[in-house]
């Protein structure tokens, strides 16, 4: 008998090495395809051009109360005092017209009206502007109002409460008026940021730099010395 011998090949135990990963990087979930961070939309120009009723009404209330530390204080309350009716006054034109697009036009009416009764001595200015407001009044009250009895009927308790402060405040002494005046102008800022919630009556960026003034001004009545 022939003997049968099997020859084992051995195995090559070298070990290859690992494909290259062929799928592509995940891409950042967040930032900017450079790199940099993506804008959270906080930009000081944009800032500024969302709140720029802020910007303003901060602007003009420094501008028009900066020698009041120097004056007297009854000239600065008299002041203030004789602008409160306007501002409940353009509330009540403004519901009447119906169209809040009117607002700042009739601002600058309003406006025009206070420098056009300065000039005069014939009648003072808060006595005029509410006069205007209730003849405003009466004739909602005939006529009807575009926003209904109940708008109507708190724009009316707004123009008599504000008015009336004003009027108060200026006939009593400074010491006091002060405060009733500084009362009236913060409780319109109230009023002007419910309003803005509400987004009711007067245009939004109206609401907005008109409480932002009322406040200011509020305070400065408060700590005028």
């Amino acid at each position: 008998m022939t003997a049968t011998h099997t020859t084992t090949i051995p195995q090559a135990t070298t070990d290859a090495p690992a494909p290259a990963p062929t799928g592509r990087a995940s891409t950042p979930t967040s930032g900017t395809a450079s790199g940099h961070p993506a804008s959270n939309g906080r930009h000081p120009v944009e800032m500024l051009k969302r709140r720029w009723p802020t910007a303003l009404a901060v602007a003009l209330v420094i501008l028009t109360t900066a020698d009041d530390a120097s004056g007297e204080l009854a000239d600065t309350v008299g002041a203030f005092g004789d602008a409160l009716p306007l501002l409940p006054l353009l509330y009540v034109i403004i519901h009447q017209v119906g169209n809040p697009r009117a607002t700042w036009p009739v601002l600058g009416a309003g406006v025009a009206a206070m420098v056009a009764l300065g000039a005069q001595d014939v009648i003072s200015q808060p006595v005029a502007l509410v006069a205007i407001a209730l003849a405003v009044l009466v004739w909602g009250a005939v006529r009807g109002t575009p926003h209904g009895r109940a708008t109507f009927g708190v724009q009316a308790a707004g123009a008599l409460v504000f008015g009336a402060l004003a009027l108060i405040g200026l006939a009593v002494d400074p010491d006091l008026g002060r405060y009733l005046v500084a009362a009236g102008w913060f409780f319109h800022g109230v009023w002007d940021f419910v309003h803005l919630k509400l987004d009711k009556v007067v245009a939004r960026s109206f609401a907005e730099w008109c409480g932002v003034v009322d406040v200011l001004v509020a305070v400065h009545l408060l700590f005028l010395l």
